[in-house]
This record gives structure tokens, sequence and C-alpha cells, in this order.
């Protein structure tokens, strides 16, 4: 049997019924050819089984392609292989830039040139340390692929990798190779940022925590001892990725030059110029990039300046208080660009893809980022983007992550889902499907990539029938494809607004639409208008409606254009081939005049619609929701080869489905389309693919034939997830023990183990307010961060009355403090949102009766969080950060010993060097290793976490739990653990399988829900939970904690290595 044989109703248009989760594949434009001859090169001057329910039908796909209509001048018909002749002659004739170390990685003012073909950078931001898991890399960069992504941008964090002087680590969640293959697996460029300042909300800003201790230089300056402490980090960035530069076959095609910072004083500038010596002095052939700040012309020209410049812009702020609230759009992106380096492309190493958000019960929290960065944004803002003739642009963040253990700097808490279109579960959410519908135009669109800035409609560049709208026109030089981007010319306006457009095309100049009464806008949206539009060997004269695929499926040329159920739309193309099927109904019509056909599209449209069926062309329409559900999965080249799976490099093929939660990836073997994805419901499976392909399986499982034909150049399939799905339950966490961890205030507690503070001077800039000249800075001692304990030795008499510290932690800490074993009260930092902020407190402690013993030893002992170091300020070398006690003094007498204990071993001998430098603090618990898998527990006492610390006292105790989880295989099920939402006033760190997965301050909030991945998660096994709760205040404290699951979906990227290393008792310690 043909599967793809049909017999055609010509009398109505098949309207395909929206389902949740829609997808359509398409094979894009094949045979893209390398640039042919040697381009001129100057240097910039230096400045698992799844189970289904199938049901299938299947249409006739191709037959022999048809050539184009005369209609077509013959200039342009002789570029309708956009990826063809044309563009080779054209480029190469192009008096290409470069950095004089590679021809791999070239550029103009349009555009970068790969390996000798122009390529529009579209990527994302994505932090692998805040997904320690290498194996869900994999499931990361699928999902940025199939949304139409070329590339991502990557930082890596020094404190992470250089977690002491001499020693470097790429070892598990810190390595860079697993990431570099998993890119070319998927085929996914990368920009690599290694600092190493990063900024990105990070614990000083990603720069390693024994530095801002131990360097006395200015940091991110030409300082000696700066430059010293970084070169291993950098020597050993160099080391992993020069293998992996494209140069050796690999991904990395640019590395950036530190983060957002000013030339000026030339000590900046000279700093960025010792950091690029080393680079060049190395096997580093990429270019260098920085990314500016603000439009402040920084890094262009002289010292320190690197090869391609790039600004950084976030026009919506950081305060998702007001989601609907927009400020609008940024008007000079490209008067400052041609301003300042109109012979580079435009590049945006970050562009705002959501917003981080701060401690405190006013912070709106990440949904509510979400709304404010949503879907109209990305629509209204990317476009501005594109309508600034931008081809270099980085989406931070696409995926967001955990900033778990102590990686957040004090502005933010343990979520970094950051209101991403990837959420930190990795779930997709409803800012996706506006990136794929972008992505997959880009991918689309060749004669995109290279553009001239025409004008926009405040002048006569383009004209315009109502000035409530705003035009910019960009055209390709070489083809005279025009791209008319629109929005409201209020671009924060929620009003409708409707005009129609003069355009000049090759067939003339005349306005459109032609028949349907207007272009619509509605609030807050941007449209793409092309004319002279290739797809295919075919033409697109305009379209007004959106173009979400455009290309070659098996020698048919596929158009699927969309547009709001609610606004009409049109396009006028020459329809060739055997005629199949034309849609001709009340809400679809058409008329021709000289070879040209236009068909209107009314409002009311809902739904996959076939426009044209013929053995040459395949004219697809849907609304705007139904196009978002659908997939182009590339088809990789058969031939090996080390880009094999690069789009434009490895391959131009691609199919279309429609109907799944995702479609990971495709591949044809001889007759049969192999595809991969997740399903978290039943749907109707769609499939355009070539006519050589007679069967189709979904995840290794043959897809069945279903009775229903279609006319649309495809086939229908039922396919559901397994029975297994209703199996999958959170299970219950109870069974909890319980233990003091703080054993410090006891009076038979010995410290005599712990670190004598005895410094007298510092590196830390912010001296100490008062004292005694000691210095009680953690960094110090090398206890940088998470919770720190102080200890204060004084010989006290009848006067003593009282005791006052000055207390730093930074934003939304706490500090509780003790008199031998009497509570005196708790130091609050503060955050509302980022505003009202208490970094430090200085608070005066009055001693009860009877808390002091006369003539002896008494003790003070602190208790304190340390929220991260900060990041760059206005201030010299705020990184610095003087966390610790910066004024100690009793109304009478004087202190005695000092002692600090932070984390067990400090940073050079800390015992859990799987998890890293930052994943534990000084708690008793800690030190011992209480949070770890293995720890036994058998000999506490039985206590439910919801009973809280035992005779209502303020103090800290561990909660420990277990539970078994058994996931079937080939399911990817996202969990998160959950607090009640109540305000008290406790923190508490969650620890999953050894790991600090989440810091939740009751107090402040906002954030009570902690997602945990699998490979922290032993999806089949034990697993290991604990919570170190600190109750601040002598009341009864009662939390409550769940597991629950976000989401079942059957797919994935398959079985992940689970990396929890268990209790062991070398290097802890019970003191």
């Amino acid at each position: 049997m043909n599967l793809f044989s049909t017999s055609i109703n010509a009398d109505e248009p098949e309207i395909m019924e929206k389902t949740t989760h829609r997808a359509v594949c398409s094979k894009a434009k094949d045979n893209m050819l390398p640039l042919g001859g040697t381009a001129s090169v100057t240097r910039k001057r230096r400045g698992p089984p799844w189970i289904v329910v199938v049901l299938l039908s299947v249409l006739c796909v191709l037959v022999s392609p048809v050539k184009p209509s005369r209609l077509w001048s013959s200039s342009l018909s002789a570029s309708t292989d956009i990826y063809g002749t044309r563009a080779v002659e054209s480029t190469t004739a192009a008096n290409l830039t470069g950095n004089g170390r590679t021809t791999d990685v070239l550029w103009d003012k349009y555009s970068l040139v790969i390996k000798g073909q122009r390529v529009f950078i579209h990527s994302g931001e994505f932090h692998t340390f805040r997904l320690p898991v290498p194996g869900l890399w994999l499931d990361i960069l699928q999902k940025i692929k199939a949304a139409g992504f070329n590339a991502i941008s990557v930082y890596t964090h020094m404190a992470l990798i250089n977690p002491s002087p001499g020693v470097i680590d790429f070892n598990g969640y810190r390595a860079l190779e697993p990431l570099y293959e998993a890119a070319k697996q998927t085929g996914i460029w990368i920009v690599l940022r290694p600092g190493p300042y990063i900024n990105a909300e990070t614990t000083a800003g990603g720069i390693a925590h024994w530095v801002t201790s131990q360097v006395a230089g200015e940091l991110r300056t030409n300082a000696t001892d700066w430059e010293a402490a970084w070169q291993d980090y950098i020597k050993g960035i160099i080391t992993e990725t020069s293998p992996y530069q494209i140069s050796h076959g690999g991904p990395v095609i640019a590395i950036q030059i530190d983060n957002e910072y000013s030339q000026s004083p030339v000590t900046h500038a000279e700093y960025f110029a010792e950091l690029e010596a080393v680079y060049h002095n190395s096997s580093i052939v990429v270019p260098l990039t920085a990314n500016d700040p603000g439009e402040d012309r920084n890094w262009i020209n002289g010292t320190g300046a690197v090869d391609v410049y790039g600004l950084d812009s976030y026009p919506q702020g950081f305060d998702c208080s007001n989601p609907t609230v927009w400020k609008p759009v940024v008007t000079n992106y490209y008067s400052y660009h041609e301003s300042i380096d109109p012979s580079e492309p435009w590049y945006f190493p970050e562009f705002q893809g959501g917003s981080f958000d701060a401690w405190g019960p006013t912070a709106p929290g990440y949904d509510q980022c979400r709304a404010l960065t949503g879907a109209d944004f990305e629509n209204v803002f990317n476009l501005n983007l594109w309508a600034s003739n931008a081809k270099l642009i980085n989406y931070y963040m696409l995926y967001g992550g955990t900033s778990w253990g102590g990686l957040p700097f004090p502005g933010v808490y343990t979520s970094y889902d950051y209101g991403s279109a990837i959420a930190e579960n990795r779930e997709l959410t409803m800012k996706y499907p506006e990136l794929k519908r972008e992505g997959l135009f880009l991918r689309s669109s060749p004669e995109f990539y290279k553009t001239d800035y025409i004008g926009n409609s405040t002048s006569d560049a383009v004209t315009i029938t109502n000035s409530s709208a705003f035009v910019t026109l960009l055209a390709n030089p070489d083809t005279s494809t025009s791209f008319y981007i629109a929005r409201q010319n209020d671009s924060i306006s929620t009003a409708t607004t409707r005009f129609k457009l003069n355009v000049t095309t090759s067939t003339g100049s005349f306005q459109i639409p032609r028949v349907a009464s207007a272009i619509t806008l509605s609030g807050r949206q941007s449209k793409v208008i092309v004319t002279d539009y290739s797809f295919g060997l075919s033409k697109v004269l305009y379209s007004t409606a959106q173009v979400l695929y455009a290309g070659q499926i098996g020698g048919r040329d596929v158009l699927f254009l969309y547009g709001d159920y609610s606004q009409e739309h049109e396009v006028a193309l020459v329809l060739t081939g055997t005629p199949r099927f034309q849609a001709q109904s009340a809400s679809i019509s058409s008329t021709s005049a000289d070879g040209v056909t236009t068909i209107t599209f009314l409002a009311g449209i809902d739904g996959l619609v076939t426009v044209w069926d013929s053995s040459a062309q395949l004219i697809l329409y849907s609304d705007t929701v139904t196009a978002g559900t659908f997939w182009s999965p590339e088809i990789p080249s058969s031939e090996s080869g080390d880009f094999a799976n690069y789009w434009q490099f490895g391959t131009n093929t691609s199919v279309l489905v429609g109907g799944p939660y995702l479609v990971r990836n495709a591949t044809i073997s001889g007759s049969t389309l192999a595809l991969r994805g997740d399903l978290n419901e039943g749907v109707r499976l769609i499939v355009i693919s070539p006519e050589t392909v007679k069967a189709v399986t979904w995840n290794g499982i043959p897809v069945a034939a279903d009775a229903t034909l279609t006319p649309y150049g495809g086939f229908f399939a039922q396919i559901s997830p397994s029975t297994s799905v209703a199996a999958i339950a959170a299970p219950p966490l109870i069974g909890w023990k319980y233990a003091d961890s703080l054993p410090e205030i006891q009076a038979n507690f010995s410290d005599a183990d712990w670190t004598i503070v005895n410094h007298t001077t510092t590196n830390i800039p912010f001296k100490p307010y008062y004292g005694d000249g000691r210095v009680l800075y953690g960094c110090d001692y090398e206890y940088c961060e998470n919770i720190v304990l102080w200890r204060g030795h004084f010989n006290a008499t009848e006067d003593t009355k009282s005791v006052n510290l000055s207390i730093n932690g930074g934003e939304a800490f706490a500090a509780t403090v003790w008199v031998n074993d009497v509570f005196l009260n708790t130091s609050y930092g503060n955050s509302t949102n980022n505003r009202n902020i208490l970094e430090e407190t200085d608070d005066t402690f009055y001693f009860p009766p009877g808390s002091l013993s006369y003539n002896q030893d008494n003790v003070i002992t602190i208790l304190q969080d340390n929220m991260g170091l900060n990041e760059s300020g206005s201030a010299i070398d705020e990184e610095k950060s003087p966390r610790g006690v910066r004024g100690f003094m009793l109304d009478t007498g004087d202190f005695g010993e000092w002692k600090v204990q932070g984390k067990i071993g400090g940073y050079t001998n800390y015992p859990d060097k799987a998890r890293g430098v930052l994943n534990e603090g000084g708690l008793y618990g800690e030190r011992v290793g209480w949070h770890l898998p293995g720890y036994d527990t058998s000999s506490w006492v039985s206590r439910d976490l919801s009973e809280g610390l035992p005779d209502a006292a303020a103090g800290v105790g561990f909660f420990v739990t277990t539970f078994d989880l058994n996931i079937p295989e080939g399911f990817d099920v996202p969990m998160s653990f959950t607090f009640d939402q109540s305000s008290q006033p406790y923190r508490a760190q969650l620890y999953v399988n050894g790991w600090m997965m989440g810091k939740r301050v009751a107090n402040l909030g906002p954030q009570y829900k902690f997602p945990v991945q699998p490979g922290i998660l032993n999806y089949n096994g034990a697993n290991t939970v604990a919570v170190a709760l600190w109750a601040m205040e002598p009341i009864t404290i009662s939390p409550t904690l769940q597991l629950i699951i976000d989401g079942v979906y059957e797919g994935g990227v398959g079985s992940i290595e689970v990396n929890n290393p268990g209790w062991s008792a070398e290097g802890r310690s019970e003191a």
C-alpha cells in the first residue's frame, strides 16, 4: 500500500480542530551550497519504549517539481535558489573581516559568515552550572534547537571551577566537554563567556571566593595580583575549549571577554588587553567579543578592543510587580549601531528573555516575570531588534535553572527560573511557542540574513495609511526580497490599528492588501510582511500573513502561513504544479490575474487549512495558536562529519510534524521516518514528509494507518502515552528523624578545633566599624559561603549588661545570637522586592538576668547566614563583601578569644569535591554530614517536620527522611519539593541526596517550591531528603513539606546518571 496516495475533496478546505498540542514537521530547503572562491579577509582594527495507540491516514506528497512562472523577472528567477549560486556570488564578493587567526568565522556589516555560510545567530542563554546534571544538558539543547535556535551562550563559573588557589576542577557538572559534545550532537553553536567576572546574579559575579580575600589589588583591573589570580582559570578554560573550536570541528565560534564593563579608566582597558593576550598566546583562534552594558561605546577601539562588539539591553527592567505595564521599545538601536560600528554585524549578547526576581514578601514571583516578558513582549521587542538589522541575538535567559547551594548573590533566591521560555523544572511554558514561530521563520528565511536598512514610515522610505502604525523596511540587496516589520507606533498601546502599506515588488509598486480591507495590528503586536520572498523554487509576491515555514519537502515547495484568528490576511503568489486541491470557502477566497493568485483569509479560521496542494507546491495556513504547536525537526545528513547535525552545513532538510508536546529530532532511514519526542497526553500526529517515506515510528514504535484521509500532503495518526502514566505518583514524606544541630550553645561544647580569629588586617576594602582591631570576616578564614558561626569568649561581671554587634550577611540575611545557652535575639536583614534593602545590622543585645556566669568564661554565639557576595557595583571591589561581624563591643570589659567555623575544610580542604565548594555551610549537621545519603540516623528521635523544634525553642534542628522512587523507563517526570506558603520566622535549607537545592526564608519569601532534577533525584531507588530548620524566634514553628509531580512526559533523553556520593567519615568533624 502506498500510504501517500489519496483522493481529494476539492469542495471545502480541511480545517483541523485544534488540540492542546499540535505540530507539523516540515522538510526545508535542500542543497545549501558552501561559498565558493576565496574571500577577501581583512583584520579588524584592534581597538525508552513507548506504548502508543495509533490511527493513521496518509495523503500523497509530491510529484515532479514545476519551474517558476515567467511572471518573475529573469534576474529574480535566477536567484530563486536562495542557498545557491546567487548567495555565493554576493558573499564571496564581500570584503569580509576576521581576526587574522581563523577564516572559519568571518563577518561583514551584515552578519557572521561561518565556514563560508552567512548565518543569523539566533541564540539563548543557558548556564550548565545551574543544571548540575550533565545528562540533562542534551534535554535543554534539544528543546532550544526544536524552537528554531542555532546557538547558545554559556557562562562558566570561576568560583566552582577554581575553588582554591592552584586548583582547577572540570569534573562533573563543571565539565565543558559533555556540553560541547551535546552541542555537536544537537547542531548548536556556542559563544563561551568565561568571565572571569560574569555577573549572572551569582555570588561575587562568579569570581572565586578565595580571590576576594587573598587579592589585595583592585579586581577586574590590571593589578598584578588579580592578573595572577585568574591565570590558572582562564588557561584551564583554554585547555578544555581549544579542541572544540569550530576550527577543530567543534561548536565554539566565539569567546567573550569578562562581562558588562567600562573601558575606562585605563586599568580596565589594560585588564581586557591582558585577558586577550592570554587567548592570543594560546591555541584559541575564534573571535573575541564583549558586551557593553549600555550604549557607552566600550571596546570598539583602543586598548582592550575586541573583534566583535555587542550591546546588552533589558528594556523592561527587573521589576515584575506590574506585568501588564510596559516600557516602550528602544527606538535608536539602528542609529546607535551605525554611529559606532557600521562595518560590523549588529550583535546583542544579552537581550531580555525574562527577569530575575528578588527576596521579599512583595516580590512578584517568576510567573509574573513570565507574564511581563510573555509572548506579546517577545513578539514586539524581539522583532524590534530585527528591525534594527541585528543579526546576532542572544536571549537571556532561555533556560534559567536553579541557583542551588551558595550560588546566588544576595539579590535573588534559589530559583533562577527567570520567567524563561523553558521553566526551571525544564517544562515548556507559554512563552515557548512564540519563540518557536520566530525561530522557524528565521531558519526558513536566509534572505533575511543579509539586509540593508532602507528606512521607516517616518520618512519617504515607507508609506502607510495610518500613522498609528510604525513600519521599518529591510531589503536583501542580492534578491530584492523585502521585509516590512510593523508594530504600533506607540509600542505599549493595546488598541487595534488597521492600515495599508505601499510596496515595491518585482511586478511593480502597489498598495497591499489588494483584496482584504487592511493589515491589522492588535495591541502589542508586531508582524513581518514579506515581498518577493522565496520558498524552495517558488516565490511569494507578498504576504500579510506571517511565515512559519518556507522550504522544500521531498521536492515540493512548502509554505506554511499563519495569522490571528480575529484578523484577515492575504498572500499573493504563483501557484504551480498539477493541482490536487484548492481551498474555496466563505473564509478563504482567491482571485487570479496575470498568473498571480491572491488568496484572502477572513477572520475566524481556527486550526490547520490546506490552501493549495499540487504536485509542485503545498500551501498551508493556520491560526497563530495552532502554528505555535508545529515542529520542524531537521533531518541530519547521512554523511558523517563534524557538522552533520548543523543546519546549513550538514543538512537543509526537514519535515513538518504536528501534535506532540515536543519533537526532539527526526531521522530518515530508507523509507522510514523515525520521530522522537515527548507526550503528556494523547494527540493527533500530523506528518508532512518526502514521498519516499512509507512508514513512520514514534519513539521506536511503528505508527499504524488511520482510515481517514486528509487533503494536505501528509497523514494523521493518533498517539497516546502508555498506561504507565497513571501509575506514577509522588510518595509522601513521612518517617522523619530529628537531631539538634546547634550544640555550640551548650555549656559542654568545645570550640578548640575551630579557627582562631587573629587577623588584624584584611584585603576587603570595607573595614570593621568597631572592636579591638581583630577582623571577623568569614572569607578571611576560608568561610565565604552559607552559614557561618562565631563564638566570642569574655569574662563577665555584674556590670556586664549588653553587647553591640554589627553583622553583615547581605540582603535578606539573618543572624541569631545567644549568650551561653540563652537566646538573645535575631537580627534581620531585609528585602522588599529589592527595596528597603538591609544587608547589615547594628544592634544592641541585652543579657537577661541569670544568663551570665560572673567572673567566668561566657560565650556569645552568632549564627549568621551568608547570602552570597555582592556583584560589581558603584563602589570599588564590592565583590569583596565584608560578610561577618563588622563591629563587636561589650558595654563593659573586653572580649577574649574569638573562634569561627564555616564549611568543614574551608575552601581548600572541603571533603565533598563532587558537589563542590558552594554546596555546604557551617551548621553542625553539615559539618558532620547529616545531609548526605547513608548517614545513620537510626539513633535519632522520630519527629515530624511539621512539629518544628522541641519546646518551641529558637535554634537549629536537622530533619531527615528517605523515600523510594520507581519511575518507569522512558518517562521524564519533573518534581518539586513544596513547603507551605505561610509566613513564619524560620529559614530552612533543603538537601536532596546531599545537594542543597533550596533555601526557604519563610518570613520573607517568595519562594516555597523547589524543583529538583533527575540525576539528583534517583528515579529508580532510594532518596534522602534533609531539612536544616532554623527557628529564628522562640515560638512554635510548623513547616510542612511535600514532594509533588509537576508533569509526566513520556519521552525524554533516556536514563540519567546519578552522582550523589554518600556519607563518609573522611574529612568530617564531630566538633
